[in-house]
């Protein structure tokens, strides 16, 4: 995709406010989650991650515009940046929930229990239900712990035993001979892959895993405001680690639907109001839809066509509570296609009595016309 400029669309001046965006926008796009799973858009995601995240650094930005690529060898944003990394900094930065940062945690010490992996769901959601919060209850399956073994994986409940070969360290040294001397290594071990112990007697129930598949429902308290590109990590509720490790975290990808009456803008909604000409010309009250049902607005004489109405406070709120958006209302003025023998003698009649349009439409311009207008429709 190009160097890492090219692959956010930026200049080589671009600040930090316009990276972030452009990596937004971007991100957003590839996210394997809007591309049902696809291998490409994964690929896609991953490199423009690794691309915002030496361009958002202005030291690694630096050596990148000096050495390029190769000069962030060794390096975080350099080689070795995977899809997991990617989509941690995402959410770090945009998931706006619970500190997403450390969705992956850290290095594990030796003999520490490893934490089971997170789990990714993806929760529907309604404009109704984003602009008054909810709650909602899913079946989530998940690696619980062994109910036989409580864990360990050893039959009858049993305790692993240390590893004779490390002895309980989880490391072995292995010592290499060059012609430059001898080198000592140390690596996880090789009959218990850095656990420490071994099971010699395996649980029936999850073959020496202590885990086993079971279905979960789990509360989500998603607040108001929400939009499609947050997240919420639910902690400590995902898959048990192996052989008794704590549990990961489910991470709830939130997708809004689309609702076919509005358009939404941030915290605003837009929604277009078909109206007559009368109405236009007259003035009128009319209903208007709203994400929980409908409002009364007034339509004032002599309306264009686009024009919009503001109707306060039933937009939707912000996720972080400081109020409400507005519902904008945008006027669009309904030409029939077909007049009846009566609507065509009064629109000729109309047609004798109205002055020729102006240049330009100023809703302030004098209204004589449209007493005219009142006086020809009866």
């Amino acid at each position: 995709m190009g160097d890492y400029y090219e692959r956010l669309g930026l200049s080589r001046d671009a600040g930090p406010e316009e990276i972030k965006r452009a990596y937004r926008k971007v991100a957003l796009k590839y996210h394997p989650d809007r591309n049902e799973g696809s291998k490409e858009a994964e690929a896609r995601f991953k490199e423009v991650t690794e691309a915002y995240e030496v361009l958002r650094d202005p030291n690694k930005r630096e050596r990148y515009d000096r050495y390029g690529a190769e000069g962030l060898r060794g390096r975080a944003g350099g080689a070795g940046f995977d899809f997991s990394d990617a989509l941690s900094v995402f959410m770090r930065d945009f998931g706006g929930f619970g500190g997403l940062e450390d969705l992956f945690g850290g290095r594990r010490r030796r003999n520490e229990p490893v934490q089971g992996k997170r789990l990714q769901i993806t929760l529907p959601l309604t404009l109704s239900e984003v602009r008054a919060g909810v709650t909602k209850t899913v079946q989530v399956a998940v690696l619980d712990l062994c109910s036989s073994c409580r864990g360990t994986g050893v039959r009858d409940g049993g305790r692993p035993s240390a590893c004779p070969s490390c002895r309980g360290s989880g490391q072995e040294r292995r010592v290499e001979r060059s012609v430059f001397g001898q080198f000592v290594s140390v690596g996880p071990c090789s009959r218990c892959r850095g656990q420490g112990s071994v099971i010699t007697d395996q649980c029936r129930a999850c073959h020496g895993e202590g885990r086993t598949r079971k279905t979960r429902k789990v509360r989500v308290r998603v607040p108001p405001g929400v939009s499609t590109e947050n997240f919420i990590t639910l902690r400590g509720e995902g898959n048990a680690g192996p052989r008794g490790g704590p549990q990961g975290d489910i991470v709830v990808l939130l997708d809004v639907k689309e609702d076919p009456r509005f358009r939404r803008d941030g915290n605003d909604l837009v929604a277009e109001l078909p109206i007559t000409f009368s109405q236009a010309a007259l003035g009128a009250r009319v209903k208007v839809p709203t994400v929980d049902g409908e409002a009364e607005i007034d339509v004032p004489p002599g309306t264009q066509s686009g024009a919009v109405i503001p109707v306060r406070g039933e937009g939707l709120p912000d996720v972080h509570g400081r109020g409400h958006g507005d519902l904008h209302v945008q006027v669009a003025v309904w030409v029939p296609s077909h007049l009846t023998p009566e609507q065509e003698k009064a629109v000729r009649a109309l047609g004798d009595l109205e002055d020729a349009a102006p240049a330009e439409i100023d809703g302030n311009a004098s209204r004589g016309f449209w007493s005219r207008v009142k006086e020809a429709l009866g």
